[in-house]
């Protein structure tokens, strides 16, 4: 698998040993608080099974002080019957689900959210093109990628070790195999490589998220 952190632009560089020097200490701020963005956004966290999608875009959406849209929660029941089972769902069955997890995070956008933080795989391209006609229709809508890459035996690993979820190891191989890696020309997508530990993780990304932020006040 491709580091992603030793690749320029979009994907920055390693994570931060410390809060010092980080994007964090750069953010850009009136009377102590964060000067507001040009723009609303959208965060997609994504990734194939077992990176922590949930568990990330909790954290962020926590500390961005944002709604949350865990996107596993919209799959109509005929898609989690298939996943349940061990069956790879097909492009049929993601379009309907893609185009109502924008409609919601547009949802929260008109609601007065300044941002919202969405769950969705988005393993390949056109998946991810659904979710940035967001910002072709309203030009005031940022829509970007965090997204989330292990090797796929490390994530194997963290499947087979969940209890009660209905995405079973099987679902891992099948989505890295359906994976297509951002390219560098999709620009609106942060790497962060999940290898290593949760603490690490998490202040990594939102390292990455914050200057974007900062980048757009």
């Amino acid at each position: 698998m491709l580091s992603y952190d030793e690749r320029p632009s979009i994907y920055g560089s390693a994570a931060p040993t410390s809060r010092s020097g980080s994007a964090m200490d750069s953010i850009k701020q009136i009377n102590g608080a964060l000067k507001p963005s040009h723009h609303r956004h959208i965060w997609i966290i994504t990734g194939p099974a077992g990176c922590g999608k949930s568990t990330i875009a909790q954290y962020l959406a926590e500390n961005l002080s944002i709604p949350y849209i865990e996107g596993d929660e919209f799959h109509p029941a005929a898609n989690i019957k298939k996943m349940s089972a061990g069956i790879p769902l097909t492009d049929a069955d993601r379009w309907d689900w893609l185009v109502l997890l924008r409609q919601k995070a547009m949802e929260r956008l008109s609601s007065g959210s300044s941002g919202v933080v969405l769950t969705c795989s988005a393993l390949k391209r056109k998946y991810r093109d659904v979710i940035r006609i967001a910002s072709y229709n309203d030009h005031d809508v940022l829509v970007h990628f965090v997204y989330l890459h292990a090797d796929e035996n490390v994530l194997l690993q963290r499947v087979k070790a969940r209890q009660g979820h209905y995405m079973k190891d099987s679902m891992v191989k099948s989505q890295f195999k359906s994976l297509e890696e951002p390219a560098d020309e999709e620009r609106d997508v942060l790497g962060v490589d999940v290898s290593r530990s949760l603490t690490e993780v998490q202040r990594m990304a939102l390292s990455r998220v914050q200057q974007v932020l900062a980048d757009d006040s």
